[in-house]
């Protein structure tokens, strides 16, 4: 079999711009445009990078599924080293990504595609979505047809806004389009429509669910051209339309800009989509001494919060640029086994271009995700519990395919004591309330291939004794366990994020360091299972020296039957965040900083 795709190559050009600089206009949807009069001199390009767009991701995908395939007019061919051409391609666009939003500049007129009737047949001739007919181009294309009668004709019609590609419809074999009512639209036999659309790809009554997200910079306009070119290749190798339908699912939510997938990796994931992934052995290398797991996924507003107490204006780029001083901290991987990541984090580049998931996961760092939405109050009631449950199911969907691999959900219980020093809050109701959300979120976790870490959180900041921290996280404790087994949570596969037993901040009498960790390693032995993964300590509000020497003699009251690790965030990034203070002219000093916080506390580990 052999396909002739009709489209105009492009060459995209992405430029990843830091907005502190001026020349910047905004259009109507709040998106940054840079003004055609700044002066480049003055901008920082996180990276630049260029890559084939248009016919050429056709010519890719259907190459590397083994099907012959060349671009009417072009030398364009795929190799092992990737996309070669000799001639430089005649379009451009530029797609700018500024405040984590994507801007396109293209061509007021898109150039018109040509199209040289070849010599030779083709099985299969594909007006693929780049493509710009005129009547000349489609008079050629028909002409072509009846002199090649066994050839089929296959057509990506956007909108059916091209009279000229419309007046093909009548000969085609196979249409795909995006447009919601295409069939009656086009008046098309519904046996030759593909719909694709940003939720899912649908023939017939088949339909394929699919999370169409910018993956590495690839941008929504490559992924139409993946599925639809993955679809037409499962048709011509006579797969069904259920295997053809997945195949382009496997492709859109795996590839990455000029790396799709090769028919070996197509068939050897389809095949496994359904099968869970190891959950134990990732559960387990996130607690491998002597590394622990660093928590930098704080919501919007605690890091505003973070940066407001140090007079650091709380913007996109120093958010980015504060999270890349961690990440890009020598030797980090040493140190840490796992990271936990806020969701526009996830989404934030590195200083090399790669994402922060893809960053962390190159240096083998375990990235991870927050997927709580924070505290809502119980109707009537001070009491809170952890939203965030609703679209939590396409939401793992969409994290595991950007690469994440576990998740975190805090839930968080405030200790009110009465005039009689007696215990009020967390009742009876709140605890049995948050416990189940957070079985409920673990279950949902494994199903959809990311280990959970569950956070039951005494908040360190009341007037309690360290004996009644210890009855109510052995309460809270036994509850979670109750409810994890109802959800039938596999404990193997789970983490638990748990607070040290120590008296509330606030209280006349603060627990020294050796009381501490004799009280925590007792609650733990005696209300934390033995199958659980790991234990994970949070550092809640103590100072930073303080969470590290508690833990050491947590740690001194062991053995334990599971590793025991640290997952801090403010106890390990405090020093680093006072010695950056907003100015890259400081981020040596603020790795240093952070490096000796990691040190100290994985020394504890050993």
């Amino acid at each position: 079999m052999n396909i002739l795709v009709v489209g105009n190559v492009l060459k995209d050009v992405y430029l990843n711009i830091d907005t502190r600089s001026e020349g910047f206009e905004t259009d109507n949807r709040n998106v940054k445009w840079l003004d055609f009069s700044f002066d480049a001199s003055e901008h920082h390009f996180f990276n630049r990078e260029s890559s084939y767009g248009g016919a050429a991701v056709t010519l890719e995908v259907l190459s590397k599924m083994g099907i012959s395939t060349s671009i009417s007019g072009s030398d364009l061919t795929v190799n092992e080293d990737g996309l070669v051409s000799h001639s430089a391609p005649r379009s451009y666009r530029y797609i700018m990504i500024a405040d984590g939003q994507v801007s396109y500049l293209v061509p007021s007129e898109y150039r018109i595609t040509s199209f040289d009737p070849p010599a030779e047949p083709y099985d299969y001739l594909y007006v693929d979505r780049s493509a710009e007919l005129d009547n000349n181009a489609a008079k050629k294309i028909s002409a072509y047809l009846d002199v090649s009668p066994n050839t089929k004709l296959v057509l990506y019609a956007r909108d059916f806004n091209n009279m000229h590609l419309n007046s093909l419809l009548p000969r085609a074999d196979l249409v795909f389009s995006e447009l919601s009512g295409a069939v009656e639209t086009a008046n098309l036999d519904d046996k030759k429509l593909v719909y694709l659309t940003d939720k899912q790809f649908s023939y017939e009554n088949l339909k394929e669910k699919i999370s169409l997200e910018r993956v590495d910079m690839m941008t929504h306009l490559s992924v139409y051209s993946v599925a639809a070119a993955t679809i037409l290749g499962g048709f011509v190798l006579g797969e069904s339309v259920e295997d053809s339908l997945k195949k382009a699912k496997v492709n859109v939510e795996n590839s990455r800009l000029n790396a799709v997938l090769d028919m070996n990796e197509l068939q050897e994931i389809a095949e496994n989509t359904d099968s869970a992934e190891n959950l134990d052995l990732v559960a387990a290398n996130m607690v491998l001494k002597p590394k622990g797991i660093l928590a930098a996924d704080e919501s919007g507003g605690s890091m505003h919060k973070k940066l407001e107490e140090l007079g650091i204006e709380d913007t996109y780029e120093n958010r980015r640029d504060y999270r890349n001083i961690l990440f890009t901290t020598p030797d980090l991987e040493k140190y840490v086994n796992g990271v936990i990541l806020f969701d526009e984090t996830a989404r934030q580049l590195a200083d090399n271009g790669q994402n922060f998931v893809e960053f962390l996961t190159a240096k083998r760092i375990i990235p991870g995700i927050k997927v709580d939405q924070g505290l809502e109050k119980f109707e009537d009631s001070e009491e809170t519990y952890t939203k965030g449950l609703d679209g939590l199911t396409e939401r793992l969907k969409e994290y595991y395919i950007m690469g994440l691999r576990f998740a975190k959900w805090r839930a968080a219980f405030e200790v009110r004591l009465d005039e009689t020093g007696e215990i009020v809050t967390p009742s009876a109701f709140a605890i049995e309330e948050n416990c189940r959300i957070l079985a409920e979120y673990a279950k949902e976790c494994q199903l959809a291939g990311l280990v959970p870490i569950v956070e039951p959180e005494l908040v360190y900041d009341g007037d309690y004794s360290i004996k009644q921290s210890a009855e109510l996280t052995s309460k809270i404790l036994d509850c979670l366990f109750e409810k994890l087994a109802d959800f039938d949570v596999k404990l193997s596969a789970c983490v638990l994020k748990v607070n040290m037993v120590l008296a509330g901040k606030k209280y006349e009498t603060q627990s020294e360091a050796q009381e501490v960790g004799e009280a925590t390693a007792k609650v733990l032995k005696e209300h934390v299972p033995e199958e659980l993964a790991g234990v994970a300590f949070l550092s809640g509000g103590q100072g930073v020296e303080q969470a590290t020497e508690n833990m050491a003699e947590v740690l001194k009251n062991g053995p334990f039957p599971w590793p025991v690790t640290f997952s801090f965030s403010r106890a390990l990034q405090s020093p680093a965040l006072s010695a950056w203070m907003g100015d890259n002219e400081n981020a040596n000093l603020a790795k240093e900083a952070f490096l000796a916080r990691l040190i100290a506390n994985t020394d504890v580990l050993k």
